[in-house]
């Protein structure tokens, strides 16, 4: 086979229906789009949230509370589940992760203090409250803040 012998298979190209281009087309005068109507005009076929004139329901409900685009969502973690993952010296998000402590390793994480530590760890997370940092540093560990990636 050569290059020159290539074709498509049969029924794999079909030609675009032309429209408007007399009567004798079948296609002709309105295009299929029949007559007048928002259907008929270019450009308004279909637009979203449209509801033919009546106010649509976006602008019927009442519009409550504010939503800050800015807020950062941790994934807080207890000093109890740390405990267990003693064995380990330095836990970092990456070692949470794939413990599936962690679900997703795009948002922060926060620690908190519920629970005690019996050996000293080094802990890395970007966030700690101040009763988890207490209870780390009583027990010889450290905290270590680190940024977000």
């Amino acid at each position: 086979m050569n290059l020159h012998q290539l074709q498509p298979a049969p029924g794999s190209k079909k030609a675009k229906k032309r429209l408007g281009r007399g009567p004798g087309s079948g296609r002709g005068k309105t295009a299929g789009k029949g007559h007048k109507g928002m259907l008929a005009r270019a450009g308004r076929a279909n637009v979203a949230g449209f509801e033919g004139g009546q106010m649509p329901l976006a602008r019927r409900l009442p519009k409550r509370g504010f939503h800050n685009p800015f807020r950062v969502e941790y994934v807080v973690i207890n000093l109890v589940t740390l405990s267990a993952l003693a064995d380990m010296g330095t836990i970092t998000p990456q070692v949470l992760y794939e413990k599936k402590i962690v679900k997703k390793q795009s948002k922060p994480i926060k620690i908190l203090g519920v629970g005690e530590l019996s050996k000293p760890l080094v802990i890395e997370a970007h966030k700690f409250s101040q009763s988890a940092l207490q209870k780390i540093n009583q027990a010889g560990g450290h905290a270590k803040v680190i940024g977000r990636a």
